[in-house]
């Protein structure tokens, strides 16, 4: 009973996680990223230590950090990203079809056997990515006014002077403004979207 009452904890965990950094992925990913990065490890590293972990030779730590830096860094950047255009559900969604990419590289590259009940996983799972991919979100919505610092373009959501020089390049990063707004347009729950349906 503990296995899956840990494993319905971890997602919680997970799901809470996301839902923090989404408040935050409007700054910078790859801070995010590396702060994630550096707590994860030193618990982690703190705890096989106190349970009687013998220090790694120093081959084994080159290989975890570059197989950390890949799988954990580059993702957690990307998913951060990620977070800022789609929201969490989507997000999510899109991130949990990763251990099929993994099992088709493993038929692919190792021959795998797969049954039936994977293949069935599998297109549930793409059916709920395509689900995502040709939803229309599109309705009349609100903007209150925002202040914040982003990358981002000169488009109908930034219509803002600047206070020092600009020459032109985009997409710039500054602290700009974000006068109410009333419009209607297809969009995400991106970092201008995250308004309520009533």
């Amino acid at each position: 009973m503990i296995g899956p009452l840990a494993l319905a904890g971890a997602c919680l965990a997970w799901a809470i996680d996301n839902n923090l950094t989404r408040k935050v992925s409007a700054t910078d990913a790859v801070f995010i990223a590396g702060s994630k990065g550096l707590v994860a490890g030193c618990v982690n590293t703190g705890l096989g230590l106190a349970l009687g972990a013998a220090w790694p030779a120093s081959s084994v730590v080159a290989s975890a950090m570059l197989i950390g830096f890949l799988g954990y860094g580059l993702s957690l950047v990307l998913f951060v990203l990620a977070l800022r255009d789609l929201g969490t559900a989507r997000t999510g969604a899109y991130f949990s079809t990763a251990p099929f990419v993994g099992a088709a590289l493993s038929i692919v590259l190792f021959g795998e056997p797969v049954n039936p009940v994977f293949w069935l996983a599998a297109g549930l799972m793409a059916a709920g990515v395509w689900l995502h991919l040709t939803e229309k979100h599109a309705h009349e919505h609100n903007h209150a006014t925002l202040l914040h610092s982003h990358a981002h373009r000169h488009d109908a959501h930034h219509q803002h002077s600047h206070d020092t020089h600009w020459d032109g390049t985009e997409p710039h990063t500054h602290p700009h403004a974000h006068e109410p707004l009333t419009h209607h347009h297809a969009h995400f729950p991106d970092i201008h979207h995250r308004h309520s349906h009533s």
